[in-house]
């Protein structure tokens, strides 16, 4: 990444093999490897974080504070570990090199752009062809709902990304839908 160093995790149910890769790829100063045996868990951090990251966009462009933006990443990794526990991830690998505070914090990260634009109220279509990439959250955002749906569990913040993402839902609703939503305790790894 423009020569600036980087850390990301090497997964494989095989120790052996990872820390192989792990010694192959590293390079001194500018690219670690961490291995886990945790290739689940690792995947799914890596695909989940990005729907998070349309969030906290999605907030940053509709100026709703840091305090907003805060509370999305921890509801957001909350989140995240729930689904990844029903799938049988370790949910410590969910805190390890998902890169979740980089994808949701840098304007570079093409998901938080999308949030960005979303956020604006710019229509998805609109924002694809201006990004000229691919944004893995605008998917993944479906793909996390169907799945909350069949493991019946919450996913508030993929709902709202997806119907941002999907559906002619205003900025404002968005935000109202999620800050509205049925008071709760703070049990995050409550897999309802």
């Amino acid at each position: 990444l423009m020569g600036m160093p980087t850390l990301a995790s090497v997964a494989a149910k095989d120790m052996t093999i990872a820390e192989k890769v792990q010694k192959a790829c590293s390079v001194p100063n500018k690219f670690r490897l961490y291995t886990n045996p945790d290739v689940i868990g690792v995947e799914l951090g890596g695909s989940l974080k990005n729907v998070i990251a349309i969030a906290s966009g999605f907030a940053d462009a509709m100026n709703l504070g840091d305090n907003l933006r805060g509370a999305l990443l921890t509801r957001g990794m909350a989140e995240m570990v729930r689904i990844s526990l029903a799938l049988g991830a370790n949910p410590s690998t969910l805190y390890g090199l998902s890169d979740l505070i980089a994808t949701c914090s840098s304007p570079m990260s093409r998901n938080f752009t999308v949030g960005s634009m979303l956020g604006k109220g710019k229509k998805i279509d609109d924002i694809l062809a201006e990004l000229g990439s691919v944004a893995e959250g605008v998917k993944t955002s479906k793909a996390v709902c169907d799945l909350a749906k069949k493991l019946n569990i919450e996913a508030p913040m993929a709902n709202a990304i997806y119907e941002a993402v999907y559906t002619d839902i205003t900025p404002e609703q968005v935000v109202e839908k999620l800050m509205n939503r049925k008071l709760k305790g703070e049990d995050s790894y409550n897999l309802k």
